[in-house]
C-alpha cells in the first residue's frame, strides 16, 4: 500500500507470493523443493529483520534525511478559514508548496491551522518571517513552525 511517499506492506506481499510458490511446488509433488523454499522464506524473514532493526537504529543525519516542515497557527474559530487562506497565499509567495493543510478545532477560542510543506530544503529565516507575520495578525494567539523526520 502506498501512503504518501512511503510504501508499506512489501515484506508481507513478498511473503504471500513466496508462500504461493511453496504451495504450487508442494501441489506439483516437488516436496524437496517446497521444503527448501519454505526454509528460504523463513530464513529471509527472520534474518533480514535483524538487519532492518540495525538500520533503524542508525541516527538520522538531518542534512541527508528527508524532513517535513510544518507551520502551525492558533486562532479562534471565526478566523480559521481566513488564516488558512492567508497561510496558503503567503507560502505560495515564498515558493513553499503545501502538501496538506489541516484545521483542528480544539474549542471555539482555540483552533489550529497546520500546513505541512512538501519536502524540500526550507530556509529557517524565511519560515521565521512567515511565522512572525502570522503572529502579528489580529485574532492569532500563537504561530510557530517545526521540522521532523519523515515517517
Amino acid at each position: 500500500m502506498k501512503e504518501g511517499m512511503n510504501v508499506r506492506g512489501l515484506n508481507t506481499a513478498a511473503t504471500l507470493w513466496a508462500s504461493a510458490a511453496v504451495g504450487a511446488r508442494a501441489g506439483a509433488d516437488m516436496v524437496a523443493q517446497s521444503a527448501a523454499a519454505t526454509i528460504f522464506v523463513l530464513a529471509g524473514n527472520t534474518l533480514l529483520r535483524l538487519l532492518v532493526n540495525a538500520i533503524d537504529r542508525i541516527p538520522l543525519n538531518e542534512g541527508a534525511s528527508e524532513a517535513t516542515d510544518k507551520i502551525i497557527v492558533t486562532t479562534n474559530s471565526d478566523r480559521a478559514a481566513e488564516v488558512r487562506e492567508k497561510l496558503a497565499e503567503k507560502l505560495e509567495k515564498a515558493s513553499y508548496p503545501i502538501r496538506e493543510t489541516k484545521v483542528i478545532y480544539r474549542s471555539d477560542d482555540n483552533v489550529e491551522v497546520a500546513a505541512e510543506l512538501v519536502t524540500l530544503a526550507a530556509e529557517p529565516d524565511e519560515l521565521d518571517g512567515v511565522v512572525a507575520a502570522f503572529a502579528a495578525l489580529p485574532g492569532v494567539s500563537h504561530a510557530a513552525w517545526n521540522v521532523s523526520a519523515m515517517e
